[in-house]
This record gives C-alpha cells, structure tokens and sequence, in this order.
C-alpha cells in the first residue's frame, strides 16, 4: 500500500492543502466536510478529521476528491460520508468505490443499497440536526 499524504505534525490547513492538491473544488469539499461532518455522521468520534482521514486512506486526492463529490455523490455531502462508511464498515468494496471516481458515478439502486446499509447499522446518521 502506498502512503497516505497526512502526517501526525500537520495542522488542519496543512491536511486540507496536502489532500486538495491546489484543486480548489477539492478545497471546497474538504472545508465543508470540517464544518459539517459532525452533524451528518454523529457516531464518527473524529468528527470531519476522521472523514478527512478516510479519504487520505482509500487515497482519495486532489481532483478525484472533487469527481467523488460531484459527479459520484451528485454534490450531496452526506452520500460522499455513506459511501466512506460503507467501504469502513465493509458493505462497499473499497476497489468499487475507486472505479465509480474513475467513471465519474455509481448506479442509484447500488448508492441508495449502502446508503441503506449504513442508516441501518449507524441510526443517527444522515439526520441532520
């Protein structure tokens, strides 16, 4: 496995801007997924750091964290947090979410299947308080 790009000495702005790369639409994400994370993923007990964390292990960088927001998850926050969870919890297969970044989608039935699996096993997610 390769390396990741986030080291324990990094401040927050220096995992943002290692993970963004200088893509400014992954910089975008990334801020929202600090400020927001907590309320969309409330058993996540690193809050947006562990969501920030989770992109730095399936190497989710630069542009391609930019494709997964958009394209893959439609610009929908708490999808891009469902389908982290589901590779983390074992319902996706990481090498599935890799090829739906690279093709730019997933199939709705197939999005809307792990999204179901992790409400199920985390409740209190994707409820927005």
């Amino acid at each position: 496995m390769s390396e990741t790009r986030v080291g324990l000495e990094d401040t927050v702005m220096d995992m943002l801007i290692k993970m963004s790369g200088g893509n400014p639409g992954a910089l975008t994400v990334l801020a929202r997924i600090m400020r927001e994370s907590e309320s969309i993923d409330p058993d996540n007990c690193l809050g947006g750091l562990g969501t920030v964390l989770s992109l730095d292990t399936h190497q989710i960088y630069d542009d391609k964290i930019w494709i997964f927001y958009k394209d893959v998850c439609g610009q929908d926050l708490v999808v891009l947090h469902g389908l982290l969870r589901a590779v983390q919890l074992g319902f996706m297969p990481e090498s599935e979410l890799k090829a739906a970044i690279r093709n730019e989608r997933i199939d709705f039935e197939v999005e809307q299947k792990y999204m179901a699996q992790v409400r199920e096993f985390l409740p209190a997610f994707g409820n927005r308080k």
